[in-house]
Order: C-alpha cells, then sequence, then structure tokens
C-alpha cells in the first residue's frame, strides 16, 4: 500500500535550496555585487557575481606565486577570460666546479649595470586619488585598476630586461594598510636589517610619503647594528650621509638586554634621587655643581674635537631606547594639541616587532594598546605625546642578482626551498673555510688546486663534511644528506651565527676585506673559543687573532661520545679495530695447513702426521700416547698411588 505524502515533506531541490539560503542562512551568498567580465574570444560581456572571501583570506600576504597563479591572479584583476596554451620549454644545465645558478665576476656586472638603469622603475603601488565625494565602489574599482597596472609595469619590466626581482607583496588588501598608515603619520620609520640596508630599503616609498605631504618626514632606522664593528658601521655612515639620507643605528636585541637587566630602572631612579637632592641643596651648591658639568661638558668636547672614537663618534653610535624616542620627538608636528604619530613599516623578520616591544617594555608609565578603524594595523600609545602606527610587514619590490641571495637574505623561506646548492655555495664563497671549521668542529676537504680547485669549498664538499659530522645520512645507499644539512647551514647563516654584511657602493672594499675583523676567535662560541685556546696552548694568542686553517686542524675539539668509541674501538684485543691476523690468510698454503690442523679429529692427524714423517702410525699413536700420559698421567697415577696408599694403610692400622 502506498502511503499518503507528507504535507510537510519537500523534495531534493527545495532542500538543498532551503539550506544555503533560508531564514538567516547564505547571508554572505545573497548580498554579493555583480561584476562585468569580458570573452575576448568573442568580444561578449556577460555578468557574474563577484568573488566573496573571508578577511582572513583577503589579508593573507602573498610574495611569491607560480606562473599559473600569477596570471588568474591578473586574470580576476583586469576581469577578463582566457584560454591556456601548452608549451615545451627545456633548459639543460651542466654542472662543473663552478655553480650554474650562481653569477660569475662578469655576469654579476652585468646585472647591476640593468639594475641602475632601471632603478627608477622600481616603484610601490599608489592610491588612487579620492575625496568625500568619491563612492566606496568607485574608489575600489580604481584602487584595483591602479594596483594591475602596476603589476603589469612590474612583469614587463622582468620579461623585457631580464631582470630577477625579490618576491613582492602581490596582496591588494596588505598595500592598502600601508596607505592608511602613510595618510595618518607624520613620520614614517623604515626599519632594515644591518647586514644589508639598501636590500631592504625602498627608496621610492620615501618619495612617495613627499608626495603625499611635503611636511611629513622619513627615517631609516638601521636594526641588528650590533651585528657590525665600528668599522663597519663607519663606511656605512659615510656613505648614508653623502646621500642625504636620514639614518640611526639602533639595536632591538641590545635594548631587551637592557630592559632585563633593570638599567633603564636604575637610571631613572637615580635621576630621580638626583633631582631630590638638588631640591635639598642651596644655590651655591647648584651653582658649584652647574660650574663642574660645564667644565666637564668643554673638556669632553675638546676631546671629540682632539679625536673622534667608537663611543663618542654621533654617526656610529647605536641608540638606546630612550635616544629613540627623544629623536622621534623632534618631529613633533607644528599642531602640539595632537600625537605625534609614528608609521613603523619594514620587511618582515627584520626586528619590527621587536624594536616595538623594546620601545614598550622601556617605560615606565602604563601602556595600552588599541586597535584601529580597521582590524589590520594597530595604534600603539607609546607615551603622552608619541602614538605608534604599526603597519604589517610588507616585502617591497627590489632587485636581486639570484635566488640563493634571497634565500640567505631571508626573504625566501628556507624549509621551501628546493634548490640548495647555490644558497650553499654562496654560504661557502662569503664565510672563510677555517670559520666554518672552527665554528662547527668539522674538517672540509676540499680539491687541490693542481686537480682543478679555487681553494674555496664547494657546495657539495662543504655539506658533505658537516653531514658525516652530524651524522646525516640517506637512507637505503647511506650517502651524507645535504638536503638535511644544508638547512641547518643558511638558519645559522641567517640568525647571524656565520655573520656577513655586505659593503657599500663604490666604497673601494671588496666583502672579504670588509668582513675581515668578523672572523677571529672572539667571534666564535664560547665552547669552541676555549677549545681552541687550550688545544693551541699560545699565551701570546689573544682573541683577536684571526683564524687559519692549521690553527682549525690542531683546534678540532672531540665530545665526549667520540672519546669512548675511539677508546672501545682501540684498545687491545678483543674487537674488529685489532686484527690479529690478515684478512686472506685463510686463503694461503699456510693458513690452509692450519685450519686443517685445528679442524682435523685425532685418527686422521696420526695419519698425516704419519704420512709426513715416513713411519707406522702406531708409533705416532705411542708416541702421542706417551705425551698425553706424561701431562696428565702422572697425576692419575699418583693420585691413585695416594689413594691405593692410603686405603692400605688404613687396613694395616685396621690389622
Amino acid at each position: 500500500m502506498v502511503l499518503a505524502k507528507s504535507k510537510k515533506s519537500v523534495g531534493l531541490g527545495n532542500t538543498l535550496m532551503n539550506d544555503r539560503f533560508g531564514k538567516g542562512k547564505g547571508t554572505d551568498r545573497k548580498r554579493v555585487s555583480a561584476v562585468t567580465r569580458i570573452d575576448h574570444a568573442t568580444g561578449k560581456e556577460y555578468i557574474t557575481n563577484d568573488k566573496q572571501d573571508a578577511a582572513w583570506v583577503k589579508m593573507r600576504s602573498i610574495t611569491e606565486q607560480g606562473a599559473l597563479d600569477e596570471f588568474l591572479a591578473t586574470a580576476e584583476l583586469a576581469g577578463t577570460d582566457f584560454t591556456a596554451e601548452k608549451m615545451n620549454n627545456v633548459k639543460i644545465i651542466h654542472t662543473d666546479q663552478r655553480n650554474p645558478y650562481l653569477l660569475s665576476a662578469k655576469e654579476e656586472q652585468v646585472v647591476l649595470g640593468k639594475q641602475k638603469e632601471n632603478k627608477s622603475r622600481l616603484t610601490v603601488p599608489r592610491r588612487p586619488q579620492w575625496d568625500s565625494t568619491t563612492t566606496r565602489e568607485e574608489l575600489d574599482q580604481r584602487e584595483r585598476e591602479s594596483f594591475l597596472e602596476w603589476r603589469r609595469g612590474l612583469a614587463e619590466l622582468q620579461e623585457t630586461q631580464d631582470l630577477l626581482m625579490t618576491p613582492f607583496e602581490r596582496n591588494l588588501e596588505v598595500w592598502r594598510q600601508l596607505w592608511r598608515v602613510i595618510e595618518r603619520s607624520d613620520v614614517i620609520v623604515q626599519i632594515v636589517d644591518a647586514r644589508n640596508p639598501l636590500m631592504f630599503r625602498s627608496e621610492d616609498l620615501e618619495v612617495y610619503v613627499k608626495d603625499i605631504d611635503s611636511q611629513k618626514q622619513n627615517l631609516l632606522l638601521i636594526n641588528k647594528a650590533d651585528l657590525m664593528t665600528y668599522k663597519q658601521r663607519k663606511m656605512w655612515a659615510n656613505y648614508l650621509k653623502g646621500e642625504g639620507i636620514d639614518y640611526r643605528f639602533f639595536s632591538a636585541q641590545l635594548a631587551k638586554e637592557m630592559i632585563e637587566a633593570g638599567e633603564y630602572a636604575d637610571s631613572d631612579e637615580e635621576e630621580d634621587s638626583d633631582d631630590e637632592s638638588d631640591a635639598g641643596e642651596g644655590p651655591s651648591k647648584k651653582e658649584e655643581t652647574l660650574k663642574v658639568e660645564e667644565k666637564v661638558s668643554e673638556e669632553k668636547e675638546e676631546a671629540k674635537e682632539d679625536e673622534i672614537t667608537e663611543e663618542n663618534d654621533p654617526d656610529t653610535h647605536i641608540l638606546r631606547v630612550d635616544e629613540l624616542e627623544d629623536i622621534l620627538l623632534q618631529y613633533q608636528p607644528k599642531d602640539k594639541d595632537r600625537k605625534l604619530q609614528v608609521g613603523l613599516v619594514g620587511y618582515p623578520n627584520v626586528g619590527k616587532s621587536s624594536t616595538i616591544n623594546a620601545l614598550i617594555g622601556a617605560k615606565k608609565v602604563s601602556v595600552s594598546s588599541t586597535p584601529g578603524k580597521t582590524k589590520h594595523f594597530q595604534t600603539i600609545h607609546l607615551s603622552d605625546n608619541v602614538l605608534l602606527c604599526d603597519c604589517p610587514g610588507l616585502v617591497f619590490p627590489n632587485f636581486a642578482n639570484t635566488k640563493a641571495e634571497l634565500v640567505c637574505n631571508g626573504v625566501l623561506p628556507i624549509d621551501q626551498m628546493r634548490e640548495y646548492t647555490a644558497p650553499a655555495a654562496l654560504v661557502a664563497r662569503r664565510i672563510p673555510q677555517p670559520f666554518l671549521e672552527a665554528i662547527y668542529g668539522i674538517k672540509i676537504k676540499t680539491r687541490p688546486l693542481e686537480e682543478g680547485g679555487t681553494g674555496i669549498p664547494t657546495a657539495d664538499e662543504l655539506l658533505d663534511a658537516y653531514a658525516r659530522h652530524r651524522g646525516y645520512m640517506t637512507q637505503g645507499l647511506g650517502q651524507p644528506d645535504q638536503s638535511r644539512a644544508v638547512r641547518y647551514i643558511l638558519k645559522d647563516y641567517v640568525n647571524g651565527k656565520l655573520l656577513y654584511c655586505e659593503p657599500p657602493p663604490a666604497c673601494g672594499v671588496d666583502g672579504p676585506e670588509f668582513n675581515a675583523e668578523l672572523y677571529d676567535i672572539a667571534h666564535l662560541p664560547e665552547n669552541r673559543r676555549v677549545a681552541m685556546m687550550s688545544a693551541l696552548g699560545d699565551a701570546d694568542l689573544d682573541d683577536t687573532a684571526t683564524l687559519t686553517s692549521e690553527m682549525t686542524a690542531l683546534a678540532l675539539p672531540q665530545g665526549q661520545k667520540s672519546k669512548k668509541l675511539d677508546k672501545a674501538f682501540f684498545k687491545s684485543g678483543g674487537n674488529g679495530g685489532h686484527i690479529q691476523k690478515a684478512f686472506h690468510q685463510k686463503y694461503t698454503q699456510q693458513g690452509q695447513a692450519q685450519s686443517i690442523v685445528k679442524h682435523m679429529s685425532g685418527r686422521k692427524l696420526r695419519a698425516i702426521i704419519a704420512a709426513e714423517q715416513g713411519v707406522d702410525v702406531k708409533e705416532v699413536q705411542m708416541e702421542m700416547g706417551g705425551k698425553k700420559h706424561f701431562k696428565g698421567g702422572m697425576g692419575l697415577k699418583g693420585g691413585k698411588g695416594k689413594r691405593r696408599a692410603g686405603r692400605s694403610g688404613n687396613n694395616d692400622d685396621e690389622n
């Protein structure tokens, strides 16, 4: 019997529609805006819904895209369709002593010349003009068109000039945060890495800030300046001053250490106590102290004029947190009723967050972090006079010679790289071999010069030595695992354990000479430094001595595991380290005779001995039997005799 159809039941199609667009559902799908697309194959226009993504999807930073993803993103910005065409592009690379992924000196000079010619075309996207009458939809469309033109210009620069560029931010939403930070800030602070300042600096950003408002100021804050020596900072200071760039040296790590040590609190307490003591003293004491201070200041000024040293050189001075805040207050706007707004901009991982934390941590007043008008950048109230505008980390477009430099500079992620020989070769070229051997406790075997070597370790030689020392082997073949070893070495390079600083342009000094002071005993880790000093045993050797191959060969420290393994392997007898006989002895005539004698029974042995001596077997048997009885039989007979004598003695006693 067929059951009656329920009045409440509905079909599958209606169920799906109710699930998607029922009451309180599918609101994000209903409120979609229609966009017009053009089919270039037919030239017709059609209308479709705009792509809707969640807020966290929109704000994802996109610095590198594949060819297909970049093409799809460009087509979406332009609102066009496309057709795919398959191409076959194969390039054969021959490897030899020279790494094919790195440039030669001549090729590098050609690339640098091209970069200098096209430097003006390396721009940041501009926000279109808008006013109070501009609607949200109109501004959004203008921004998309402007951003698309900017991306097309950079793509044309790469294709026509054959120049390699760093991965830059391809997400429009992230650039919108930068536009808002620039518009509301009085001074824009670019935070760069001291090891390569020009790599992380955007010149066009400074031009864009001045285009928006000529009253806005720019400041280049060189973070991690403690990694550089005084001479290196002095050379960079001379270059930046010659270019007319407003710069300051800073170290967030040093500031953090000073905050943890409580030096800022102690200095504040001393100032408070000095103020209280001055209030209690009479005017005569105040005058005396003022006179003394004037004399001291005059003497200091005279000393500065006579000789400029590392401590009193203002050009290379590494700022404290309070000194940095005083410099920021110099950019106070004319309208003193409002706070000074400082915009902090920089690449990811250059220390922008550490700088903000250092500024906040050094303040004794209460610090509040409040979100701005949008959810993507923050305004931080540093004090009553300063307001920080923290912009999300941005990767600006810049030129690069090879992708290996991008990996070594920390721009490309190390864990996602596929070709690792070029970055490893770049590290081996920049860091001297003795320093690599001393810091890792390894011995790198290089190809001799007479066999075609260059005197510099190749990527394979460095990675093989490191992998064998750490025990990183591949499964199956048991070869050194280079892909695992290179990740540890590159992370040490990016973190500053293997230190290399780029020299300023046109300074007349190459990289090895510029970094010569960084590769002495003082820059080794403490355990390596102590082991080397004890192994060398030279009383005249100090921390500033330059490392050499002979020194590192003597000072390779041996761990407890190595000592235990060597002791067990080379002990006298009882293991495979000491072989009593040669491995081929059993195949020789003497070895075969010994094996026959060793494994033969008594009757066969007597027959062979009798045949060799030409005597009867019984004589051999009697001779061997006599020896046997002589060795063990006398004791048995004597024992039996004693036993019999004992028995007979007992019997005689009994009788």
